[in-house]
């Protein structure tokens, strides 16, 4: 399994309909985004969020701590290794939920409560990807995507709170900062997508090669059992 991350508007779903196209021997699982619009009351939890963040953002971290820990135990139970998830546990934690804490969004108490379940739910229960896939552009480049895709609730995100998220991948990702050890050893892809690359044939090649070769190579340290920290290979880190 193998993890695609990255910022709000970044191009992880389009990303994802480019790897259907190209690398159709991929299989794409997109993020349960639809599961958060909606709800028993004709509400949208996500935008409620939006509107009221210190109201909602323990509900709402909390509920997409669920549903990934639910999409991620039902994918690990597959044998097919050469799959991508959209967004992960990991990064809910990381960066949004932990963004909210660092903000003011969510009490102590809320905090502790939040890191029970998810210390319970993904170290006894989720297996490690094996490896994550890192789509990185600027919070204005984000911006722009999401104002022109037009998504409910998603007019009112400051470019303060993309800027907030860019901040909090790279801290996960590429320095690795304060996160458990198991999950220092998988390796990273970062692929800089500040180019439109759908309409362009040259970028979309370059992206699914460097997929591709990345797949291939961790597919046989992972086979190999040995640890991913000792191969020595910048590319990938």
């Amino acid at each position: 399994m193998y993890l695609l991350e990255g910022n709000m508007g970044a191009g992880k779903s389009t990303l994802l309909m480019l790897i259907k196209q190209h690398l159709p021997h991929l299989e794409v699982v997109t993020e349960p985004v639809t599961s958060w619009h909606d709800s028993n009351h004709g509400q949208s939890l996500l935008g409620h969020f939006y509107q009221d963040t210190p109201r909602w953002a323990y509900t709402m971290e909390t509920f997409t701590l669920i549903t990934r820990v639910k999409e991620h135990l039902k994918e690990q139970q597959d044998t097919v290794s050469q799959k991508i998830m959209e967004r992960s546990i990991y990064s809910g934690y990381y960066c949004f939920a932990k963004n909210c804490y660092k903000q003011g969004n969510m009490s102590d108490i809320e905090w502790d409560a939040y890191n029970a379940w998810f210390t319970f739910l993904v170290q006894k229960k989720c297996n490690n990807p094996f490896g994550f896939i890192y789509l990185y552009t600027t919070p204005e480049i984000c911006l722009e995507r999401m104002n022109r895709r037009k998504r409910p609730g998603e007019d009112i995100v400051p470019l303060s709170y993309l800027q907030e998220l860019h901040d909090a991948h790279e801290d996960f990702l590429m320095h690795k900062q304060d996160i458990f050890p198991h999950l220092q050893e998988v390796p990273v892809l970062r692929l800089d997508v500040s180019k439109e690359f759908v309409q362009d044939s040259t970028e979309a090649l370059r992206i699914t090669q460097a997929i591709e070769k990345f797949i291939n190579k961790t597919r046989q340290i992972a086979s190999s059992k040995i640890p991913v920290a000792q191969q020595n290979d910048p590319a990938y880190f």
